[in-house]
């Protein structure tokens, strides 16, 4: 995408940065709905409006940084409330709750791949809107992919991290959870010391290959 401007890049990222991360915490704020805890639910968060969701800085400031800047693109919204005292299992259903946001940029990386299968067959015929879809599709992929495998790293609070609780004795999940505070920093430090992106490029490239082969865009 080294070839488009600014202004295009933004029409092509907008749209998959903006409902990856949008509907990630959907997905959250849906699983802990079905399991008991409707917080989400009651404070409006289970809709598909983008603006109920948006954080100024992870939804705007940092993919408009990042696609500046070049490199892989990722953001975050603001975070799904859940209350775990509402859960029958609360480890146990706050695993499930957590699994269900990179579950969601698993499905949007797939419908995306098929959206950028479609440009491809349109290229010849409507070049301007092949293009387009081809482009968009590819971003798609890409920051659902990104956030997919980012999420997975099991430091608080991501979602791994959560998913790994539920299988720690309950004293060291405890324990282990007390770094929530400092996870951001801990992941900052690993980007700025440039061990981030080559942890997540093996599984991104793993999961971005069986995507393309399935949908046959290899």
């Amino acid at each position: 995408m080294n070839e488009l401007t600014i202004m295009q890049k933004i029409a092509v990222w907008a749209l998959p940065v903006i409902f990856a991360i949008t509907l990630h915490e959907v997905a959250h704020g849906w699983a802990a709905s079905k399991l008991g805890d409707q917080t989400a639910k009651m404070l409006g968060r289970l809709t598909l409006n983008p603006i109920k969701h948006i954080d100024p800085i992870g939804t705007i400031v940092v993919p408009l940084l990042l696609l500046y800047f070049g490199g892989f693109i990722f953001g975050w919204a603001k975070a799904v409330p859940v209350d775990a005292r509402n859960f029958k299992n609360p480890r146990g259903d706050m695993a499930w709750v957590a699994i269900a946001g990179p579950t969601a940029n698993l499905i949007m990386a797939f419908i995306w791949a098929l959206i950028a299968k479609i440009g491809l067959i349109l290229q010849t015929s409507n070049p301007d809107i092949g293009l387009f879809l081809i482009y968009s599709g590819f971003a798609g992929v890409s920051i659902n992919l990104i956030l997919l495998v980012l999420n997975l790293i099991p430091i608080p609070p991501l979602d791994g991290s959560r998913v790994l609780s539920a299988f720690l004795p309950k004293k060291q999940a405890w324990q282990f959870n007390q770094i929530a505070p400092y996870g951001f920093f801990i992941i900052l430090g690993l980007m700025l010391l440039g061990i981030l992106m080559p942890m997540l490029m093996g599984p991104y490239t793993i999961f971005k290959d069986i995507i393309f082969n399935l949908v046959g865009l290899q």
